[in-house]
Formats: C-alpha cells, sequence, structure tokens
C-alpha cells in the first residue's frame, strides 16, 4: 500500500489507478470493513488524526479530482462526506524527496516520457491535504 505524500499529478496512469484501489482499502481499514491491512504504516498519519475518515476522504477527493482532470471515471460516491477545515496533515521534507525520488524510479521503468518530464523537477507539490516541514524521511516510512 502506498498513500503517497506528493500530488496525484505525478502519477502515472498505473500509478493514479493504484492509489485510488489502495486509498479505497485504507478507508475500508479505517471504517473496521476488513481484517487485514489494520497496522499497515501507511496509515499511521491517518490513525492519528482526530477523526481519520474524514482525512481519508479528503485524500480521496484529491485522487479524485485528477482523475477527473485526466478523463477518467472514478465514482465520487466512493469519497464519503467531506468535512471543510481540515487542519493539514505535516510531512517531512525528507519524506516528500523521498517518495518522490521512489516514483522517479517506477517510472523509469514504466513511463519513459513521464519520467524524462518530471526527472529535473526541484519543486515537488503536496497533495492537499499535506504540509511540508522540515525533517527526514518519516518513521512509518518502509524503505524500499
Amino acid at each position: 500500500m502506498r498513500l503517497w505524500s506528493i500530488s496525484p499529478r505525478y502519477l502515472d496512469r498505473q500509478g493514479l489507478l493504484a492509489v485510488w484501489r489502495e486509498a479505497l482499502l485504507a478507508k475500508h481499514v479505517l471504517e473496521g470493513k476488513t481484517v487485514g491491512y489494520k497496522n499497515h504504516p501507511q496509515l499511521e498519519r491517518f490513525k492519528a488524526q482526530i477523526s481519520p475518515l474524514d482525512y481519508i476522504n479528503a485524500y480521496l477527493l484529491g485522487i479524485y479530482e485528477e482523475a477527473q482532470a485526466r478523463g477518467y471515471r472514478f465514482t465520487k460516491e466512493k469519497v464519503g462526506p467531506l468535512k471543510k477545515n481540515l487542519k493539514d496533515i505535516k510531512v517531512s521534507r525528507g519524506q516528500v524527496e523521498y517518495e518522490f525520488q521512489h516514483l522517479l524510479k517506477k517510472l523509469a521503468e514504466r513511463d519513459i516520457n513521464r519520467y524524462n518530464e518530471l526527472k529535473d523537477k526541484k519543486e515537488i507539490v503536496l497533495h492537499p491535504i499535506f504540509t511540508e516541514v522540515e525533517g527526514e524521511i518519516e518513521s512509518w516510512e518502509r524503505k524500499q
């Protein structure tokens, strides 16, 4: 399971479809609708929020909006109710850089055009529910 901190705009088709499925699985876990993945490290930052479901719904919305912009037909009803004025989840600069490099490795193998578009990018935009802070790779990250 990979719930990217970086903007879904960077993901290729395969990555966007995967993060949609994985975020829906994360939502099921947070709703208690599945027995697997309960302790998956990618869920820690959502579980740490006062209302994890509100945050996973906001996360799903960001993915849904990117899919819409590309002309994909994701089902918005799967997003769930949205709350306004959620505080952003903090994510460290080290985590952002790690994820971006991880994505570039994937893109080098499966979408060389997208890789070439992104490989020299210096400013990395985050998914809308995250705000960058100084720091190293997050403790919940399982390096690959």
